[in-house]
């Protein structure tokens, strides 16, 4: 209903379900996202909560469609599989929280080593990304359901986009798309269709990504994160300003 008017009309509506990740025969994690992109979520996932360093250690993924939801059985060096084990991270994730379950507080709050130098970018750059993901967020334009998290190479232009209904899911599947495409992240920068939660914070400093740029506003511990792993993380980033929370170094400008 618009405008006083009834109508009737097709929809499009965004797909979640259960995606269990299972590392050498045990289940670890079970995430509600959006069933695509799934070897980049894999390969992704496994990166960005440093249960593997590198790509070449995730030596094989499988996909099974169930009728409960999808079972991806991803196959690791057996120390890192023992590793895993001892975390006791069997836990459920929902597509907004990326913390359910945990058992430990060092689980929670992990602090990955300080980031390389990154690029160095002008405003202008961070304005010209903003306005191009807009148009290559096709699933959001189709819905508007879903996060998108996007890789801007160093000239400023869009490399890579994966979208997902959770925020963490999506940026898992970006990072293993240019994992497995070989991309460097000292290279670019990143930006993120949603807020800029610890979570997303500490899976960007995991990998190597020196610069995130987030739509909407970050949490004092993604402040803190940020600052304490060489991070810069901007906020409220849109065509027309944001505000630059720790190292503004980064961007052309900012710290006059």
């Amino acid at each position: 209903m618009r405008t006083g008017l009834v109508e009737r009309a097709d929809d499009w509506i965004a797909s979640e379900v259960p995606i269990a990740l299972h590392y050498n025969g045990h289940p670890h994690v079970v995430m509600m996202a959006t069933p695509a992109d799934l070897d980049d979520f894999a390969l992704g996932f496994s990166l960005s909560e440093a249960i593997i360093q590198s790509p070449t250690q995730l030596e094989r993924v499988e996909v099974r469609m169930l009728l409960e939801g999808i079972e991806v059985s991803l196959r690791i060096p057996s120390a890192h599989a023992a590793a895993v084990a001892a975390r006791q991270r069997n836990l459920t994730g929902r597509s907004s929280c990326g913390l359910c379950g945990s058992q430990e507080l060092a689980d929670v709050v992990r602090h990955p080593p300080r980031v390389g130098d990154g690029v160095v970018i002008p405003a202008q750059t961070l304005h010209h990304s903003l306005a191009a993901l807009d148009r290559a967020q096709p699933l959001n334009l189709q819905t508007g359901a879903t996060h998108a998290a996007a890789w801007v190479d160093a000239n400023g232009e869009l490399a890579l986009v994966r979208e997902d209904v959770g925020r963490h899911n999506a940026l898992d599947k970006l990072i293993g798309a240019m994992a497995s495409a070989g991309i460097d992240t000292q290279r670019g920068f990143l930006i993120v269709t949603s807020r800029a939660s610890f979570e997303m914070v500490q899976k960007a400093a995991t990998v190597g990504i020196a610069l995130v740029a987030a739509i909407s506003a970050p949490t004092a511990l993604a402040i803190h994160l940020a600052e304490t792993t060489g991070v810069t993380l901007i906020g409220f980033a849109r065509t027309d300003g944001f505000v630059v929370y720790t190292h503004p170094h980064r961007v052309v400008g900012a710290t006059g």
